[in-house]
């Protein structure tokens, strides 16, 4: 199976910039992509210094489409919203006072990608902070989500009036010419090795593997692609079960349960059911104080909405229907008029038989 390749470099325009990071794409181009991917066949998207969040997300949504591996090179700097201090890749308009609207949420990588199978994605990353991001990142780790591989180094904000260089991801690129891929654990360390003497041991380094053989998602998505979605069901509610038990049915281990067995309904076509779980997740994670414009409260309602558009039977669309209404006020999402798109489908079903 073909694989798929995501080569993005971004960084500011002016005098915000800390990394010159496209100018690490040319390297990274001229690799073979069946090497880039370490799949006998690639396609590759390359993002030179996008300006719009909305692009990125366009391609990293059909990037994480593609049924095959894929490999997604970040290279460029983070930055902290203002509003909720979630780190941000800064693209080429961002600023230190828009972020929030200019640069892209890092947690949309961890949100598109969370429906891939297990261990089919890997992420290389070469990322410098500033100074506000540093500080959080020494003490929070960069959350690029469960099941994805990833490996690479965060650098500190370079000196003053200095650009720094994506050393990191040059070095990926330069062992990757010479046409042969090692296994990624392997690759990463090559890279760090090779830059070691100027990143002087203030990196964070980056180094998470995929799920290991025995892994309950690899086996769930094992179920899944067998179109055994009870199976699948079954052995995901067990894992609730027992996060219920062992943390509290509002801790995060139980909500990431329940958030699988959503998609495990989306998956096997039932969207009334899946958007039923969305909705008990999105309001247990108010009801334990969670913020309504948190990302994750956002997402739960974000699902429940698209799940409640492809509800048909009437009786439970208008069901669903008026709690995801309800929900709605608490939380309107980051679309305009997702309230008064439901009230007017709920109009609309009220005049149905």
């Amino acid at each position: 199976m073909p694989g798929t390749v995501l080569l993005l470099a971004a960084s500011p325009v002016g005098k915000g910039r800390l990394v010159d990071a496209a100018s690490v794409l040319p390297v990274l181009a001229a690799v073979a992509p069946a090497v880039l991917s370490g799949t006998d066949t690639a396609n590759v998207v390359e993002l030179a210094d996008p300006l719009e969040p909305q692009a990125v997300l366009t391609r990293l949504r059909a990037a994480a489409a593609a049924p095959g591996p894929l490999t997604v090179y970040v290279t460029g700097q983070l930055q902290l919203d203002r509003r909720q201090r979630l780190p941000h890749l800064a693209l080429a308009r961002t600023t230190a006072s828009t972020a929030r609207y200019t640069a892209f949420p890092w947690h949309w990588f961890r949100e598109e990608l969370r429906l891939r199978p297990a261990g089919a994605t890997t992420l290389l990353l070469d990322l410098h902070a500033d100074a506000e991001t540093w500080e959080l990142l020494r003490g929070t780790p960069l959350d690029s989500g469960r099941g994805n591989a990833v490996h690479g180094r965060i650098a500190p904000p370079p000196s003053r009036r200095t650009v720094a260089q994506p050393a990191y991801m040059k070095a990926v690129a330069t062992i990757l010419r010479s046409g042969f891929r090692p296994p990624v654990e392997q690759l990463h360390q090559q890279a760090l090795s090779r830059i070691a003497p100027e990143s002087a041991g203030t990196d964070l380094v980056l180094s998470t593997p995929g799920p290991a053989a025995g892994d309950p998602h690899a086996a769930i998505t094992a179920a899944v692609q067998s179109g055994r979605h009870a199976e699948a069901d079954a052995l995901a509610a067990r894992h609730e079960r027992i996060a219920v038990t062992a943390h509290g049915p509002a801790s995060e281990e139980a909500l990431h349960w329940a958030e699988v067995r959503a998609d495990l309904a989306m998956f096997a076509g039932d969207a009334a059911r899946s958007c039923r779980i969305w909705l008990m997740i999105a309001t247990a994670r108010l009801n334990a104080g969670q913020a309504p414009d948190a990302p994750a409260v956002e997402a739960a309602a974000d699902r429940a909405h698209h799940q409640w558009g492809q509800v048909r039977d009437t009786a439970p669309a208008r069901e669903l229907g008026a709690a995801l209404a309800a929900l709605r006020g608490r939380v309107p999402g980051r679309r305009e008029g997702a309230l008064d798109h439901v009230q007017r489908q709920l109009r609309q079903l009220q005049t149905q038989g």
